[in-house]
Formats: C-alpha cells, sequence, structure tokens
C-alpha cells in the first residue's frame, strides 16, 4: 500500500520532454552519419572531355553531316536544279526550231536540267528523222545519269557518316572499358571505380549515336528527295525533245512547260 502511494507521488515528466530525451540519441547518431553524396550537374562539355581522343572524331563527323545537310537543303529542289522559267524558254526555243537559242540559253543558266539539255541539242540533225531523237534521247539519258550520279555524292556522304559515327563510339567504348578493367586488375579497385569507368566508356557510344541517327534519317530524306527531282528533269526533258521532233505542238511559244496541244 505505501509502495503504490509512493509511486503516484513521483513526479510527472511533460510528454514533450520525454519525446526530446528519446529523440537524442537518433539526433545525434544522424549528425555523425557522413552526408549523403549531391549530385553533381554535368555539362555536355564535361561529357565530351570524358569521352577521351574519340570524341574529336565524332566532332569531325557531325561537322561533315551537318555540311553535307546544308549542300542538299540548297541544292536538291526542283527550282534549282530544273528552274521552271528555263523550262519555259528552253520550250519555246524548241517551238520555233531555234535550237541555238535553246542552248545559249542552258549555257547561260547552268543547272541539272540545263546540262541534260546541252548534251541532247548537240545531237540535233534536222536532216534525219524526227531531227535525230533517238540519239537526242541517248545522250540526255547519260548527262541525265551523270548527273544524278554527281548530285548523289553528297548524299551518300550521309551514308558514310551515319555508318561510321556509331562504330567510332562503339569503338571508344570498347576501348574505356579496356582501360576500366586494366586500372581494377592492376589496382585495388572497387565496383564503384570500375562502374566510373564504365560510365565513361559509354559516352562515345551515346556520341555515335546522337551523330548517326539523324544523318541515317536525312540520308534516306535526301535520296528519295533527289529521285524524286531528277523524275522531273527527265520529264522536262523529254518533253522539249518531242516538240523539237514534232511529236509535240505547243498552243504558243510563251506556254509553260507541261501544257501542250493534242498531237497533230
Amino acid at each position: 500500500m505505501n509502495r503504490t502511494k509512493r509511486l503516484t507521488n513521483l513526479p510527472k515528466i511533460p510528454v514533450a520532454l520525454a519525446t526530446a530525451l528519446l529523440a537524442a540519441p537518433l539526433l545525434a547518431q544522424d549528425a555523425t552519419a557522413p552526408p549523403a553524396a549531391v549530385a553533381q550537374d554535368v555539362s555536355a562539355l564535361d561529357l565530351y572531355k570524358q569521352g577521351g581522343g574519340f570524341m574529336h572524331v565524332l566532332l569531325l563527323c557531325s561537322v561533315g553531316t551537318i555540311a553535307a545537310v546544308v549542300y542538299c537543303f540548297v541544292q536538291i529542289s526542283r527550282k534549282r536544279m530544273a528552274p521552271p522559267g528555263l523550262v519555259n524558254q528552253v520550250n519555246a526555243a524548241m517551238a520555233s526550231r531555234d535550237v541555238v537559242s535553246a542552248y545559249s540559253a542552258c549555257q547561260a543558266h547552268p543547272s541539272s536540267y540545263a546540262r541534260v539539255m546541252a548534251g541532247a541539242l548537240l545531237k540535233v540533225n534536222f536532216d534525219r528523222d524526227l531531227a535525230n531523237k533517238a540519239s537526242m534521247v541517248d545522250a540526255a539519258g547519260e548527262a541525265l545519269d551523270e548527273e544524278e550520279h554527281r548530285q548523289m555524292v553528297w548524299v551518300n556522304y550521309l551514308n558514310i557518316f551515319a555508318t561510321l559515327a556509331p562504330m567510332i563510339g562503339l569503338l571508344g567504348t570498347v576501348w574505356g572499358m579496356i582501360e576500366a578493367f586494366d586500372a581494377l586488375a592492376s589496382q585495388s579497385g572497387d565496383a564503384k571505380g570500375l562502374a566510373s569507368g564504365i560510365k565513361v566508356a559509354m559516352v562515345t557510344t551515346a556520341g555515335g549515336l546522337i551523330v548517326g541517327i539523324p544523318a541515317m534519317f536525312f540520308y534516306f530524306f535526301f535520296r528519295d528527295k533527289l529521285a524524286g527531282v531528277m523524275t522531273t528533269v527527265q520529264k522536262h526533258a523529254s518533253f522539249a525533245i518531242d516538240i523539237l521532233s514534232g511529236e509535240i505542238r505547243l498552243q504558243g511559244a510563251a506556254e509553260p512547260a507541261g501544257e501542250a496541244a493534242p498531237a497533230e
């Protein structure tokens, strides 16, 4: 009975104070724990430096890809390779059988269409059947193939970069992983150091894909576009040859190309 009375007479400890006393060891333990690693922002320049010497080669590939894309955007177009004004001028000269004026117009306005027509006009011979149309068609076909090959060179550069860049990136990754494993074998390294080395090695693969994927896209894009433009050039050249041979007669000398009166 007296013991129970003594227990009830003990001073009461506030709840907040008791909580603080219990949490004190935990706070002390957190204070002595090492600080958590803070993630550092890595810039593109830092990744470029981490990639090593292979990144310089990938940089050259990216510059070459940009140059080829800009050239193809400027050069491969219907207005530039087959100017409508030149097409109308040649058709008007063909309708009046003025071969000299047509050839002079082609020489004054160099383009794919002009080079194809210039090769065909050199074969004109009014003493032969249909102004020597067969030879004109053959000459135009040869000039067309040569012109397509000349323009395709720049498009093929994109294919080269699209294939070369990922291969260089893969080579850089393999080389970096070899160095990382050599460092791990020769020193008392740990898994953390190995992961860091592999991360640096993978930078070159990422760089190769960044260059190769756009290059591959633009290769297919400009290849199809060039095929369409060359088909247009061929149609314009065939139409002009048909006008000169008399198989097609225009209603007027200034009538746009592609609009012809019914053949007689």
